[in-house]
């Protein structure tokens, strides 16, 4: 008996359906949870979980309840995913390198720091608990980004008539800028609109900060659980001395948990800071 075509439609369609939930539903799931239990993946598959310490693949702050650095330990790079290496609210603070200029308020939830302030704030820190220079270019000496709005009498052009230090509504970072006193910010002042021409100002800090760009900067994805050689290299000393170890015994430790360039040529060498604030317990 000849089926009526509608109902040879439905019945092909329900084969179809049957057919790809077994692949797709069923199969497919299994074999690839089969693929995680390999050895050499199963440990990612499970989420790379050291104990009850945490993840090596998720990075987390090493501080006390008040948000110090606790010295004993090698500190992770900042992190902008929520309050703070939040996996559920991975991200950036999406602030560019032109992010120069702070909002400044009375109301804290409007004020909000520049990226250069930001990170001229994290250096200053960064180089006092490391006991080094802290300075970097374009940061005030109190850690702020050392920025001039410049008015000149012809718009971009010309003599300039008045000077204000964006970032700063107390003393400014200098007196003076090409002969024309430098004012202190006013809170709520838009100087860019009002026709000022924003201006970074160098400074004399090195070419070449001695706090190196991962410890003042966030990654990406704001849960990098890496800093650099370099960074790691930096809390040495202070590792030792909390430690009681030798520097040379610190620096045996980092390079045990450095990681190299992916396939010899991707990426850069890193440092895992749980595995190796670990390892440090363990001695």
């Amino acid at each position: 008996m000849r089926l009526p075509a509608w109902l040879g439609q439905h019945l092909a369609a329900l084969r179809a359906l049957l057919v790809l939930t077994v692949l797709l539903g069923l199969a497919y799931p299994l074999a690839f949870v089969a693929i995680g239990r390999v050895p050499g993946l199963s440990d990612r598959a499970d989420g790379s979980l050291i104990g009850s310490s945490g993840s090596s693949l998720i990075g987390q702050s090493f501080t006390d309840a008040d948000g110090n650095p606790v010295p004993k330990y090698f500190q992770s790079r900042p992190s902008a995913a929520g309050d703070g290496y939040d996996p559920t609210s991975t991200g950036a603070s999406n602030l560019g390198p032109e992010s120069v200029v702070d909002t400044l308020s009375d109301d804290p939830e409007v004020a909000s720091p520049s990226l250069l302030t930001r990170v001229c704030e994290r250096s200053l820190a960064v180089g006092k608990l490391e006991n080094v220079d802290g300075s970097r270019p374009y940061c005030t000496p109190d850690g702020v980004g050392a920025v001039l709005a410049v008015f000149h009498r012809d718009g971009l052009t010309g003599p300039v008539t008045r000077v204000v230090s964006v970032n700063q509504t107390g003393t400014p970072f200098i007196a003076t800028y090409q002969g024309v006193t430098v004012e202190a910010a006013i809170t709520g002042e838009d100087y860019q609109a009002l026709g000022g021409v924003i201006t970074p100002i160098r400074g004399a800090a090195p070419a070449t900060p001695v706090v190196p760009a991962d410890a003042v900067t966030a990654s990406g994805s704001g849960v990098d659980p890496d800093i650099s050689p370099g960074y790691a290299e930096l809390q040495a000393p202070r590792i030792a001395r909390e430690r009681g170890l030798t520097q040379d015994q610190v620096r045996e430790l980092i390079e045990e948990h450095t990681d190299g360039r992916a396939l010899g040529f991707l990426g850069e060498p890193a440092v895992n800071v749980l595995d190796l604030n670990l390892a440090l317990d363990g001695r």
